[in-house]
């Protein structure tokens, strides 16, 4: 995968560390035999077809609803 490619991922993240978790645990979803979201090669390594599928927008993340701390 080349540089430009992972600078399209990024802009789908806004954020290096998202890109890197979302990157790593859909690697891992797809080397588990996740059905995958994208045609790529069949010589893809999993992280490639990972960022693809970030790249292509067919996997996202959610943000966590923060937790209030309130007094009872």
């Amino acid at each position: 995968m080349g540089e430009q490619e992972i600078e399209d991922a990024l802009g789908k993240t806004k954020s290096i560390f998202k890109l890197v978790n979302l990157a790593s645990m859909r690697s891992i979803e797809i080397s588990e035999d996740a059905a995958k979201t994208v045609d790529a090669k069949k010589d893809y390594a999993v992280l490639d077809m990972a960022l693809k599928e970030i790249m292509d927008g067919k996997v996202s993340y959610k943000k966590a609803k923060k937790k209030k701390h309130g007094k009872k």
